[in-house]
Order: C-alpha cells, then sequence, then structure tokens
C-alpha cells in the first residue's frame, strides 16, 4: 500500500503544474488547426451523426429505445466515451513519449498520466456542454440527477489514472503493449452498450459485459443526462463492484509504476 500512498501524494503536491500542463497539452494539439479547439466538438458530432445513421436510423429504423429517442439515448451514453477513448490510448504511451522532456524538469513520472488526462477532460467539458444544450430539445431538461455527474467524473478520472499507471508502465518496456491497447479499445466500443440496446440477451453474457468497469461509467452518465434515476444507489451492489476494481486496478499500477520507473529511461 505504500506505493499506492506515494502515488497519489504526488498527484495532490504536484497538482498546480499537472493542471498547467493540462492545459497547454490541450492548446497544443489544437494548435496547427484553422478551426483551433472547435474540432474539440466538430469531430465527434460527425461521429455521432455517422452512427445515428447506421444505428439509429438503419438498423433500428427510427425505433426508440423506451420511451426514449434512439439519438438523445445515444449521445447521453456516448458523449464520455470521447473521454475514455482518447484518455486509454493517449495514457498508455504517455510516459514514453514525454518522458525525454519531463526529465528536465522536478516533476514525478506518476503525474504525466495525470495532466494527459486533465487535458482530454477539459475537452469533455465542452463536448458535455453542448450535449445538455442537445438534450434540453428533446425534452431532457436539467434535473436533480445532475448532481451525481460530478461523482462520475471523478470516478472516471480515477479509473483512467488507474489503467494510464499500468498501460504507460508497461508500453514503456515493451511498445507493443500500446498496439494492444488501441486494439482493444475498438473492441470494447462495439461490447459496451453505447449503441445498441441489452435487450433480449442471455443473463449470463449481461453479467459478463457488466465486468467491464466503463459499462458503469457509461450508464452512470446516461441516466443522469436522461434524468431517469440514480444509478449508482439504485445499482449498489454495483457501485461496491466498480469500487473494488477501481481500488485493486490503482494498486497494480502504483506497484508496477514504483518498481519500474526508476529505470524506465532506460527502455527509450
Amino acid at each position: 500500500m505504500k506505493s499506492l500512498f506515494t502515488v497519489i501524494k504526488e498527484q495532490f503536491t504536484n497538482f498546480y503544474l499537472i493542471n498547467r500542463l493540462s492545459l497547454y497539452e490541450m492548446k497544443s494539439d489544437n494548435k496547427d488547426n484553422l478551426l483551433g479547439l472547435f474540432w474539440v466538438i466538430l469531430n465527434p458530432m460527425i461521429q455521432i451523426g455517422i452512427y445515428w445513421f447506421v444505428f439509429g436510423y438503419g438498423i433500428r429504423a427510427g425505433k426508440h429505445v423506451g420511451h426514449v429517442p434512439y439519438f438523445a439515448w445515444l449521445i447521453a451514453g456516448i458523449v464520455v466515451w470521447f473521454f475514455i477513448n482518447p484518455s486509454i490510448i493517449e495514457g498508455s504511451r504517455s510516459v514514453y513519449s514525454r518522458l525525454r522532456m519531463i526529465s528536465r524538469m522536478s516533476f514525478p513520472l506518476s503525474a504525466i498520466p495525470t495532466y494527459v488526462i486533465f487535458a482530454k477532460f477539459y475537452q469533455h467539458l465542452m463536448l458535455l456542454a453542448i450535449i445538455i444544450i442537445i438534450l434540453q430539445f428533446y425534452g431532457y431538461h436539467v434535473s436533480v440527477h445532475y448532481l451525481a455527474l460530478p461523482y462520475y467524473m471523478v470516478a472516471t478520472i480515477l479509473l483512467l489514472f488507474a489503467l494510464a499507471l499500468i498501460t504507460s508502465t508497461l508500453s514503456t518496456i515493451v511498445r507493443d503493449v500500446h498496439q494492444i491497447v488501441q486494439s482493444l479499445m475498438r473492441v470494447l466500443f462495439y461490447i459496451t452498450p453505447i449503441l445498441w440496446v441489452q435487450t433480449g440477451m442471455s443473463k449470463w453474457i449481461v453479467i459478463l459485459m457488466k465486468a467491464n468497469p466503463l459499462y458503469y461509467i457509461i450508464e452512470g452518465y446516461r441516466n443522469c443526462l436522461l434524468g431517469k434515476s440514480w444509478y449508482f444507489v439504485d445499482h449498489w451492489f454495483y457501485t461496491l463492484y466498480f469500487w473494488a476494481v477501481l481500488l485493486v486496478l490503482l494498486w497494480i499500477g502504483s506497484v508496477l509504476h514504483m518498481k519500474f520507473r526508476d529505470r524506465l529511461v532506460d527502455y527509450l
């Protein structure tokens, strides 16, 4: 547990620098684009339009998900995926791609994935604001369930940080890990209930899919934005499972990171 406490302490003691670097990262990602940060909104909306046309209009023939229009159901869940996907992929290469730059600074290696994730989080907030505005036109107004959004944001950031600690360490040692992560994210996108509804599936398949902690995050966001329920309360046993998995991943990531970080530069 000493490794876990050390890593967590480093995040708090370096939070100011993490925040500054994350803002720089966000700006530098879009500095060469004519439209700049507007692509943070435009690119996801183009993808959402394609998914709605193929799955909502094409495969589902415009059918609602229960009483919810498919488009509203889709954007309420997919909005957090546009935060999760780039954070996991970029987090896996965050250390080895930035190690030489950070090595010149008094900055702990464990904080590198954190500022990369926060850069994506700020972009997520911009997209989330647009999605909330769109949902107002569908009749899903801001409700008391929005109070749970900060909870899911914190849960998402912690999960991404735990995964980034593991993957960034392993991918620095073996570069193939980053390629594996990219492939797995493509698979996860289609086996997580983002585009399709799980009605009619056997119970054991649903249970197997819920073993994926991303399922909890996506359904939590969807229930908040659509004002349906307090998901983390109504599914309290699933909430306990999520946090148990998260703590285990954090512990594994911290141990791995502390064990190898003094030698990571040797793998460049």
